[in-house]
């Protein structure tokens, strides 16, 4: 038999242990307390489930951007291999406090090798688990990261604290005007040209939901959420005063990332996709980024090979699932 429970404050530190597994268990208690102290969960939105004998044996959290109330997904969900019956309790129970809270949809993301924090072991398996609770693959996804040098003689450039010796140049053919100059509009106009035309099928759903317009100010809205600078975001121009490309870098509770990059469709095939994750890092590391992180859908092999030609390395498969409340 299951039950599902809130955890207890004793149990937070990493809800369920692992005491064979030290290195797992380090850092989800850093991951666990790091998404407290941001507000991106809360200990009531931790939940534990333990056995008849009172044993925990699985454990599930709610997560959202910090300052909001509303869940958007859950994180650190595990169960015992041996019981899918404990896997759909944690799942239901997750599923049934985010509703009560206002959530209509719930994420998870399923990340290929397992890692740090959350050590996703048998993707399988956990990705079997999330269907049968109801939750569908949105996106097929690919991650990328850059490790900027910081210290004298990384570079080979004694002095240069930022890193910015290691990066390639902006495109010469471009001038960036950012959102402080010129508001949300032009940005929200770039990006309803673009998603008309999308390789990535968690954005071209929802165009085909709510139309390219509302998409766009969705992701808009959604990117806004994250932590940046006005002068950060900028709008990439031809010599013709065309807009080509789009950039949109910020920071979440964890890592600077690129966040939307994109080139306008009448302006594709002339490399300026490398030229704008280029731009992105430029201005992250500008502001003290050390990495950074960055991903598309694995069906946008353009914007992939443009991490990679900006010095990016592929370091981990993401699959993205969502469950409708």
């Amino acid at each position: 038999m299951t039950f599902v429970r809130p955890a207890r404050p004793d149990e937070l530190p990493a809800l369920v242990e692992h005491p064979a597994d030290p290195e797992r268990n380090a850092a989800t208690r850093a991951y666990l307390a790091q998404l407290l102290d941001s507000g991106c969960t809360r200990p009531e939105w931790c939940l534990v489930a333990e056995d008849g004998d009172g044993r925990l044996t699985g454990s599930v959290a709610l997560w959202t951007i910090p300052g909001h109330a509303v869940p958007l997904a859950v994180v650190l969900f595990e169960a015992p291999e041996d019981s899918p019956e404990t896997g759909s309790a944690l799942l239901d129970a997750a599923a049934a406090t985010a509703r009560e809270l206002g959530a209509t949809e719930l994420g998870h993301v399923v990340d290929s090798p397992a890692q740090a924090p959350q050590f996703q072991r048998n993707p399988e398996r956990r990705g079997e688990l999330l269907r049968a609770s109801g939750y569908q693959v949105v996106r097929d996804g690919r991650r990328f990261s850059l490790r900027i040098p910081g210290e004298a003689g990384e570079t080979g450039e004694a002095g240069r604290a930022d890193g910015a010796g290691a990066l390639p140049a902006d495109d010469p053919r471009l001038t960036f005007r950012t959102l402080a100059e010129l508001g949300p509009e032009p940005f929200v106009a770039v990006l309803a040209d673009l998603l008309a035309d999308t390789a990535d099928a968690r954005l071209a759903a929802d165009v085909r939901q709510h139309g390219a317009r509302r998409a766009a100010e969705l992701l808009f809205e959604e990117t806004a959420e994250l932590k940046h600078q006005p002068e950060w975001w900028e709008l990439g121009y031809e010599a013709d005063g065309t807009v080509a490309v789009i950039s949109l870098p910020a920071e979440n509770p964890s890592v600077p990332v690129i966040g939307f990059v994109g080139v306008a469709p009448a302006h594709r095939g002339k490399g300026y996709a490398t030229s704008v994750v280029i731009r992105g890092t430029r201005v992250l590391v500008a502001a003290g980024a050390t990495e950074i992180r960055g991903d598309c859908d694995a069906a946008n092999v353009a914007m992939a090979r443009a991490f990679e030609r900006a010095g990016y390395v592929n370091f981990a498969d993401r699959l993205e699932f969502a469950r409708a409340l």
